[in-house]
This record gives structure tokens, C-alpha cells and sequence, in this order.
């Protein structure tokens, strides 16, 4: 969450730099001053409570010099009034302490400050091309003529091109119809080739980290609620996060991402000495799991959308200064690792309306999809400042006494690979007419493998065919 001092106009900050950031994102901008109202009822709490105790310490040097004088019977009256004041007190400090929770949760729905690059826009159809890579002897514009010409006549599927679910099925790499009867919608079964190249991918990835200096780190499947809480959004408990009620105290939530407990992995720490305790590279291995709820019907077909998935992920904790630095880092390790894969990719900086909240920028790399001529979001890249930090108290800078400048480190994180996703784009990029090729870089890690022949020849259902027909119609409004 942000600093409360952010809204303090009396600690020499503008609160309209908090309302600019939330028009921004398309939020609430009245939010702010409702926050005001609630710290400036919170610190009249505080302060009352504060006198009170004042009071009761007055009180008590009082009857401290009296017993010295031997004169207890005269401490008869103050020890009652102390009683009184004790009592108020205590009341006193419940009702700044339910109005600092009320404060709190209030401040927590606002986001991150927008960083000033970003660029404004609530439709995500104005995010900015920052840059795109294709490997040598391909480009877009090729791509897009010889997809066109593929296209059936009767807009039914693509000659020469299949979508990286049937691919998947072809080479005998998973069971979708046997998963979702065992799991539900979405479920599906990996197997053989599918097996071997998520494991490949798993391991590329980790290594591909290691050489970069980050530590392996494998985490926890689920946390707990009051932990979660500090690094998820509240909308994500109801829109993106599976329960597991143990009962009582024991319920927990299943992690969307490796992020989550990675980020809380440092909580109540304090680096004293940042130019040597930090950077904290972290190369997080997790299975993850997403309701994705509002997802329906977008991307649903195989397994680029699912509740279920692995996924490499950097995360750093840095030094407020070098924040930004290192955010470019991590979207150019991102960049490095799909090009090392020979994967055709786009980076776009997201809108601000757009970003989650913890996120003050977000890049995402999007990779391109032969079969529906596009590029789709592989990796997310964000900087979420001091945001998860400070919630979580991950302090930085000299420990110092009576010092009243909290400083937190900065947090981010960046996709590496979500092995599924990684799957699809290498299956309709490397696709012949006898199987898939194998990326250079991935055959150690597959027994040496080159080369994924296809093993069945499955009929397309109906809804492979409505979905194939959904992007030939797209094709159709492709400019070239």
C-alpha cells in the first residue's frame, strides 16, 4: 500500500499527486480525500489517547515521590483517578485502533503511483509497441501474406498451419477430454512429449537464471490468509485465488503465482546495509493455480489458459534507487530467454489503466502465434516500488534512532516462462507437416531429442473447428 505521509499536506506532500496517479488507473480519485478524513480521525484518536497516557505517567511520578516521602496514605486518591484513567485509556486505544484498521483497509484500495513513462489510456488497444524481435529470415509482415494465402476458401481452418492445441495432441503431449473429466473445465493430462518439454523448460529456465545470478528457490504451494493479504489485491481472494479451508485458523490460499510467498519470503527484515544486502535475486519455481474467473470464452482451447500451470519467475527486492535500473534488467533476461527459444516477440508498455495496483509500470512480452496471426502475452514485467514492501515491513537503510523516515525496499517481478504458454508458442513455431522441431537450446535438457514426430491424427472437434473459424474471420481484417 502507499505511504500514508503521501496524503499528509502537514509532512510537506500533496495529496493531488495521489489524485492524478488515481485518474490515471480510472479509479476512485475521491478515495483520497476520504482517507484524509479518516487519518485525520484516526490521529485525533491517537492523540487523545496519547494525553491519557500522559496523564497516567504524571500520575505515576506523583505517587513514586510520595512513597519516597512515606507518604502512602496520601497516594490513596491518585492510585483511583490512575484506575480511571487506565480504564479510558484502554477504550481510548480500541478506538484508534479500530479507526487505523478502518484507515488501513481504506488505504489499501488505492493504487501504486503511476510511473510519469507510462502512458495514459484506459483501453488496452493503446498500449505502446516499445520494440519487436524476430529471428533472422522471418518478419511480421511475411507471416501475416502467407498466413492470408493459407486461408481455406471457405474460411475452415488454415492449410499448412494448426494451432498449438492440436499440435499438442498430434505429437501425443497431453488429454484434454480425459483431464476435464478427472479435474473439470480446463483440466487436461500431460503426457509423453508434453511431459518432457514442460520439464525441459522448467530446467532451461532455472539454469538460465542461475547464470544470471539469481538463486533457485522453490516455494510453498498455498499460504496464509493474513500473509496472502499482504501481497495480493483484494479482488483477487474472489476473482483469481482457490481456498483450501483447513478450519478454524487453518484456512489457506493456493498461490496464483511463486511471487506471492516470494515476496513475503523477506518479511519483517531489514537490510541495514543495501549497497551489499541487495540486490535479493530470486529464480521462483512454482505450480500455479487461477480461478480465472472473467476469463471465459478468451483463450480457452488447450493449455495457454488454465487454472492449473508451472511457472518460472524472477523476483527482486532492490534498493529504492535502483529500482528502475533493475526493472529493465529483468524485461532484457526476459527478452534474452525467448530469443535463445528462436521465438518471433513484441514488448509493449501497458496502459495505466491497466495496471494492477501494485504495479507503478508493467511491460509485457507477447509472443507471436502462427495459427492466429497475433501476438499473445507470455511474460508480465513489473515494478511495484515500495508497494508489497511496505505492507510486508521489508525495511532498507541504516537503523537509526528516532528515525521517523521509514525507507522500504523496492520489489519486482518478471515472468521467465509459464511453461504452458512457452509450449503452445514453441509448438505452432517450430510445426512441420511430420511433427514439431525441438529449439537448439532445449535438446540437452530432452535426451538429445530433435525432433517430435506426430503420433496421431485426430479429428478436429466441433469447437476446434468454431474457434478456428472465429480467427480465419479475424484474418480477414488483418491490414498488410
Amino acid at each position: 500500500m502507499l505511504d500514508i505521509n503521501l496524503f499528509r499536506e502537514d509532512k510537506g506532500f500533496n495529496p493531488e499527486v495521489v489524485r492524478e496517479s488515481q485518474r490515471k488507473r480510472g479509479a476512485s480519485v475521491e478515495v483520497v480525500d476520504e482517507i484524509i478524513d479518516l487519518d485525520n480521525e484516526w490521529k485525533k484518536a491517537r492523540f487523545n489517547a496519547n494525553e491519557t497516557n500522559k496523564k497516567i505517567n504524571g500520575i505515576n511520578k506523583q505517587i513514586a515521590t510520595l512513597m519516597k516521602q512515606k507518604k502512602k496514605d496520601e497516594t490513596k486518591d491518585l492510585v483511583s483517578e490512575k484506575a480511571n484513567l487506565q480504564k479510558e485509556k484502554e477504550l481510548l486505544e480500541n478506538i484508534a485502533a479500530e479507526k487505523e484498521k478502518i484507515l488501513n483497509s481504506k488505504l489499501m484500495t488505492v493504487g501504486n503511483l503511476v510511473h510519469k513513462s507510462v502512458p495514459v489510456s484506459m483501453d488496452e488497444k493503446d498500449n505502446v509497441i516499445v520494440m519487436k524481435h524476430w529471428p533472422e529470415g522471418r518478419n511480421e509482415d511475411s507471416e501475416k501474406l502467407r498466413r492470408c494465402k493459407l486461408i481455406k476458401a471457405d474460411g475452415k481452418g488454415v492449410d499448412g498451419l494448426m494451432s498449438h492445441h492440436e499440435l499438442l495432441e498430434k505429437i501425443g503431449g497431453y488429454d484434454s477430454a480425459r483431464g476435464a473429466n478427472v479435474a473439470g473445465h480446463r483440466g487436461y493430462f500431460l503426457t509423453g512429449p508434453g511431459v518432457d518439454l514442460n520439464l525441459a523448460i522448467i530446467r532451461y529456465g532455472l539454469d538460465f537464471l542461475e547464470k544470471k545470478d539469481y538463486l533457485k528457490i522453490y516455494t510453498p504451494f498455498f499460504m496464509r490468509k493474513e500473509v496472502m493479504a499482504k501481497t495480493a489485491q483484494l479482488e483477487e481472494f474472489d476473482e483469481a485465488l482457490y481456498k483450501v479451508e483447513g478450519g478454524g485458523d487453518n484456512d489457506k490460499y493456493l498461490i496464483a503465482t511463486s511471487e506471492q510467498p516470494i515476496s513475503a519470503y523477506h518479511a519483517g527484515e531489514w537490510f541495514a546495509n543495501p549497497e551489499t544486502d541487495l540486490p535479493k535475486k530470486y529464480a521462483g519455481q512454482s505450480t500455479c493455480f487461477r480461478k480465472e474467473a472473467g476469463k471465459h470464452g478468451h483463450d480457452t482451447w488447450g493449455i495457454f489458459r488454465v487454472h492449473q500451470f508451472e511457472k518460472i519467475e524472477q523476483f527482486v527486492l532492490t534498493d529504492t534507487e535502483k529500482s528502475w535500473d533493475m526493472h529493465e534488467e529483468m524485461l532484457n533476461i526476459a527478452k534474452e530467454f525467448n530469443e535463445s527459444l528462436g521465438l518471433p516477440y513484441q514488448v509493449v508498455a501497458i496502459v495505466s489503466g491497466a495496471l494492477n495496483n501494485a504495479a507503478a509500470k508493467k511491460y509485457d512480452l507477447e509472443c507471436w502465434f502462427p495459427f492466429q496471426g497475433e501476438y499473445k502475452e507470455l511474460v508480465s514485467c513489473s515494478n511495484c516500488t515500495d508497494y508489497q514492501s511496505r505492507r510486508l515491513d521489508i525495511r532498507v537503510g541504516p537503523k537509526k534512532l528516532n528515525d521517523s523516515t521509514k525507507k522500504f525496499a523496492h520489489a519486482l517481478n518478471c515472468t521467465l516462462a509459464a511453461t504452458g504458454r512457452t509450449i503452445c508458442c514453441i509448438l505452432e513455431n517450430y510445426q512441420t507437416e511430420k511433427g514439431v522441431k525441438i529449439p537448439e537450446v532445449l535438446v540437452p535438457y530432452m535426451n538429445g531429442k530433435t525432433f517430435l514426430p506426430f503420433v496421431a491424427d485426430r479429428k478436429r472437434s466441433g469447437s476446434a473447428k468454431k474457434a478456428e473459424k472465429d480467427v480465419a474471420d479475424a484474418v480477414n481484417h488483418i491490414k498488410i
